[in-house]
């Protein structure tokens, strides 16, 4: 087992490794920006150091700080979360070249996978379905003979990057060449890479993603799926596993798949395989070579510690269930509490001057927000995540409801009333929704 975990992160998901690592009986180094001298994890680690000012590419992205600090406190191993440095190949490098254990997949995976082009055609080579599309990168003077041979509507993409920046639709061929345009633009200006290729455009997809882990000798697991189809700007909102679309047939069918792709390709540690689901079929759109922020409803699901799972891998220790002792129990839903206006979404940063979580059987709060706590504009605006699981989707929709009547939390903006209002919605009530429902429900297209 590892001796000392440094955590490359922040926030709540900071919080999350720092729990997970005390579990197991190893120290831990909380690196922070002088943004978050006074954040939680900082507070309750074993050792802080501040890695620079409050841009993250001054601290949370500056490699060289983050080997430092694991220089001088001695930890033999990072743990990047998610987001910064997480999907970061060179990073994985550089802390391998200096004797340090990424806990995390090998960087040759995260680079095969973090170019959306090579990932499909590794996908595909893996024997998991995939979306009809362009063979590689598409340029400008063959986007519309493209476009053509997979038929309107199309969707062009970053090869690099994700969120929704560089991504257009084209629904016939007048659109074709500005949506090119204008997404290699994106890209260049979001990823340094302008590199698009294309797809076909689904009309009313879900998404669903399989949780994947692997021990690097090949074998591999899955841990079911979670159904993310509530996304505002192609930025999830809420979650929750299983998918209410799926049945036990098709849930099993698709995570041996893919359990089955990982072994192939040997891969190490948590990864999530991402899907577009629409009429029955499953097409690949992309793999996140890292831990979800929606993990937890998988570990309420499962009864699984995930973080602890990658520790454990990471360490050398494998795996610590075969597939035939995972079991699925109950369902669970994630909502993620921003500090944005739940209207503009604009955000909202400021001091939290009251901050009651919900509590009971079944309900967690995973969050570094604290009363008196000041909320930073630098950096993504999730203050927290409240996770309710239930015995069934309804038991768990009515403890969700109360849940959210509990929770407060004052002095700033927050989306807690979204969710409110969509938890009296027929069609979230049901679990009928799309990835196009959120927006449309927005801007009041929907029931």
């Amino acid at each position: 087992m590892v001796s000392k975990i440094l955590i490359a992160n922040r926030g709540e998901i900071a919080l999350r490794v720092l729990r997970a690592a005390k579990e197991l009986g190893i120290p831990t180094v909380a690196v922070h920006s002088t943004a978050d001298a006074d954040a939680m994890h900082v507070r309750l680690a074993d050792e802080s150091v501040c890695i620079g000012p409050p841009p993250s590419r001054d601290s949370y992205l500056n490699i060289h700080q983050i080997v430092a600090a694991c220089e001088i406190t001695g930890a033999d191993a990072v743990h990047p979360g998610y987001g910064f440095l997480s999907e970061n190949a060179k990073f994985a490098d550089i802390l391998d070249a200096h004797g340090i254990t990424f806990i995390g997949p090998t960087a040759d995976h995260i680079r095969i996978m973090g170019d959306k082009i090579t990932a499909k055609q590794t996908a595909q080579e893996l024997g998991i379905p995939v979306v009809p599309g362009s063979d590689g990168e598409v340029k400008p003077e063959n986007a519309l003979e493209i476009a053509r041979t997979i038929g309107f509507p199309v969707l062009i993409k970053a090869t690099a990057g994700g969120g929704g920046r560089g991504m257009k639709v084209a629904k016939d061929e007048s659109e074709v060449e500005e949506a090119v345009s204008t997404a290699r633009s994106e890209a260049l200006a979001a990823f340094g890479n302008d590199a698009v290729y294309m797809e076909k455009y689904l009309g009313k997809p879900r998404h669903i993603e399989v949780q994947v882990f692997g021990d690097g000798e090949g074998k591999a697991i899955h841990l079911g799926e979670r159904d993310c189809s509530l996304q505002r700007r192609h930025q999830k909102v809420l979650e929750e596993a299983n998918s209410p679309a799926l049945t036990v047939e098709q849930r099993m069918k698709i995570g041996e798949i893919c359990a089955d792709a990982m072994r192939k390709l040997k891969y190490r540690g948590a990864g999530t395989i991402e899907f577009l689901y629409e009429n029955g079929e499953f097409y690949f759109i992309e793999m996140n070579t890292r831990l979800q922020v929606e993990h937890p409803v998988t570990e309420a699901i499962t009864g699984m510690d995930l973080v602890q799972e990658q520790i454990r891998v990471a360490s050398g220790q494998g795996l610590s269930v075969t597939q035939d002792e995972v079991k699925f129990n109950g369902h669970a839903i994630e909502c993620r509490i921003n500090a944005e206006d739940p209207r503009t979404f604009v955000p909202s940063p400021g001091t939290l001057t009251y901050f009651h979580t919900p509590g009971g059987l079944g309900v967690r709060v995973d969050s570094g927000a604290y009363q008196g706590y000041k909320i930073p504009p630098y950096y993504d605006s999730m203050i927290g995540k409240l996770i309710v699981h239930g015995r069934n989707r309804d038991e768990c929709i009515r403890r969700l409801i109360r849940a959210l009547d509990e929770f407060v939390v004052d002095g700033i903006k927050t989306t807690l009333p979204l969710f409110q209002d969509l938890l009296q919605n027929e069609d979230i009530l049901k679990g009928d929704y799309d990835i196009h429902w959120l927006e449309k429900y927005l801007a009041g297209d929907a029931k």
